[in-house]
């Protein structure tokens, strides 16, 4: 017998509040997922309620299962893979738009609602922001709301239905906070989702050529915060080390992939006192560590120390890490460089930039030596005609000659390469170095906001006797973007002339505080890890917390919420107290020798009792009219009184 795919409308009533879970469950994923699947999904949300409106039959099976495989198709092609965060939310988006085509009865519906949940969650595995709890919970919320939709009766309200769902949530909320707090935490997970790798990287890249760290500088997304131990340092102090680029090929710089170096950490010489912070990175996907230069100490696993004093980790950044670190603004490094590394950090392409090479030798040739001749390049830069702009003209062939000697304005990146170069066309070893400089203390969180618009490239040169040292030439051309950051340089007004512009008063306060939430959220909440489980055991009393203890916390604290909403339960549900004039009024009956019948009211009865003679008129007068007065009059206590005699008259 073929299967009716008709619709009656009986889903009607219930359909748009399925409809509107699964609308919010797939809300999170709609930045990240492929346009023609949300398009999908709501295009099949739409269909799904006309067809319940309308009395039309579902879809064949035939067209269903080809668009099935369609879509199937579409996401293995779109991601190249099946598995991960990416596909997996996004089989699960098709999956629940195509269950919508052949839902018949409600037992389809919990079907819809059970994917909604698992859409909810798995938003989670991407990113846990400030508002993903409210979104989760109102989410959950209007899910239970949907389930018990489907089984009101017709008197119910929807807001009788939320109000229950909310009521359920709470009864879970304290085992959910007492999971969270006493489940013993573990250093790596139990297993590995893969995140998205098909997203755009945010930060450095591994290479430089002009325009790169321009377009970072416009952007106001959080690279990371800093959390310091003592005193903030000032803003020229303020040089986070990222990459080193050491090859130069006549239009850009680029750097070794990452790698383990034996004996850079022992290249370090450092003076005065270390500055001690904690810092918290937001996902990059890119291998690179960012710490105050120059670190000599991190507390993130995986991460090393590369041959130029640069960290990275042995996997790239996918998720939000926070590491404590410990650097010495006051050090050398390698005195002592051997002559292979000298003509390799010397090194310049043939028949490039000629007239820069040109420049730089005869300037060498001027002065006494090479910090004099650095010296000079400095001066050059702060004293002739050279501007710092966010949009310099387009330099093509030789951009360092045509920076130089035409366009004379660039961003960091032109002032670090033409510096590096000039050096190496006289011999002096020298590299670039990325990373971000400046900052902007938070005052309500007391932290330092690190965006990448402070993202930074300056130049390191090698010399005899003293090693690598920082030289920066932007700060000979703009020192207001060394002193002020270059988001503090916009809200000052001295970046107008860059390009960079502030928010209102207003909406920056507003930004702070939110960025302080959102900082408190990190360290509070996605912080709490094994060390912080451990400090707060710890603080709760118990000694030498182990999984062990927990586990047995756990369990007892469990255990004990769950007898407390269970007593709370039968309080609540437990049956009305016996009427007592109820019993009273049921010893008259069984006096009386007659069968109530259904439905028959107390003044019904008396009349009966009445004309059987059941017992003297006077006596079922006085008993009815008492009981009545008893159950429904205003002055019940008096009318009980009056009850309570008469039944008890009876012999």
């Amino acid at each position: 017998m073929a299967r009716p795919r008709g619709t009656d409308g009986s889903l009607l009533a219930s359909l748009p509040w399925t409809l509107g879970a699964l609308g919010l469950s797939v809300a999170p994923h709609v930045p990240y997922l492929p346009a023609w699947i949300t398009f999908a999904f709501f295009g099949c949300a739409v269909w799904r309620y006309m067809i319940e409106k309308r009395r039309r039959p579902l879809p064949s099976a035939w067209f269903r299962a080809a668009l099935a495989l369609a879509c199937f198709l579409g996401v293995l092609i779109t991601y190249s893979s099946i598995s991960g965060v990416g596909p997996g939310s996004a089989l699960l988006a098709v999956m629940a738009s195509l269950k919508l085509l052949e839902t018949r009865k409600r037992r389809d519906q919990f079907v819809l609602l059970f994917i909604s949940i698992f859409l909810v969650m798995s938003s989670l595995l991407r990113e846990q922001y400030l508002w993903s709890l409210p979104y989760m919970l109102g989410a959950v919320t209007v899910i239970m709301t949907a389930w018990l939709r489907m089984s009101a009766s017709p008197i119910e309200s929807a807001k009788q239905s939320f109000a229950i769902g909310g009521r359920l949530l709470l009864y879970a909320a304290p085992l959910a906070l007492a999971m969270w707090i006493f489940f013993p935490r573990l250093a790596t997970p139990f297993w590995a989702v893969p995140i998205d790798s098909s997203r755009a990287t945010t930060g450095l890249s591994d290479t430089m050529s002009p325009g790169d760290i321009s377009s970072l500088s416009l952007s106001n997304e959080v690279a990371f915060r800093v959390s310091f131990d003592n005193q903030i340092p000032d803003g020229p102090d303020r040089y986070w080390r990222g990459l080193v680029l050491t090859t130069f090929n006549g239009r850009s710089w680029t750097g070794r992939e990452p790698a383990i170096s034996t004996t850079a950490r022992d290249q370090i010489v450092t003076e005065g006192d270390p500055i001690s912070y904690e810092i918290t990175l937001e996902p990059t996907r890119q291998q690179w560590v960012f710490a105050l230069d120059m670190p000599v100490m991190w507390s993130l696993s995986k991460t090393f120390m590369g041959p130029q004093q640069q960290l990275a980790r042995s996997a790239p950044i996918d998720q939000r890490v926070a590491y404590k670190a410990i650097s010495h603004p006051e050090y050398r490094v390698e005195a002592d460089l051997p002559e292979v590394y000298r003509n390799w950090y010397s090194n310049l392409p043939a028949d490039s930039n000629q007239r820069s090479a040109t420049l730089a030798r005869e300037m060498r040739a001027a002065a006494t030596s090479d910090q004099a001749f650095i010296n000079a390049v400095l001066r050059k830069f702060n004293e002739e005609e050279y501007y710092y702009t966010l949009e310099p003209p387009p330099l093509g062939s030789n951009p360092v000659d045509r920076f130089l000697f035409d366009t004379r304005s660039g961003f960091c990146e032109h002032y670090a390469s033409a510096f590096a170069v000039m050096m190496r066309s006289v011999g002096i070893p020298s590299r670039v170095v990325l990373g971000y400089q400046g900052g902007e203390i938070n005052p309500l969180g007391g932290h330092l906001i690190v965006r990448q618009s402070d993202a930074h490239a300056w130049t390191e040169v090698w010399l005899e006797g003293v090693g690598w040292q920082r030289v920066d030439p932007t700060a000979a051309v703009a020192p207001e973007r060394i002193d002020y950051g270059a988001s503090g340089a916009a809200l000052e007004g001295l970046g107008d002339a860059w390009g960079l512009s502030a928010p209102s008063e207003l909406l920056h306060r507003l930004s702070l505080s939110i960025d302080a939430l959102n900082a408190k959220w990190n360290e509070w909440i996605l912080g709490y890890g094994p060390e912080n489980q451990q400090n707060f055991m710890k603080w709760l009393g118990m000694d030498d917390p182990n999984w062990r203890k927990m586990m047995l916390t756990l369990i007892g604290v469990v255990v004990s919420l769950v007898m407390l909403i269970s007593v709370l339960l039968m309080l609540r549900y437990r049956p009305p107290a016996r009427d007592e004039a109820s019993i009273l009024y049921q010893r008259f009956i069984k006096k009386t020798g007659l069968e109530p019948i259904a439905g028959e009211t107390a003044i019904e009865f008396g009349r009966r009792a009445k004309e059987a003679d059941a017992l003297p008129d006077d006596v079922i007068a006085l008993i009815t009219e008492a009981y009545v007065d008893a159950r429904y009059g205003p002055y019940r206590e008096p009318a009980f009184e009056r009850l309570k005699v008469a039944v008890g008259s009876i012999t």
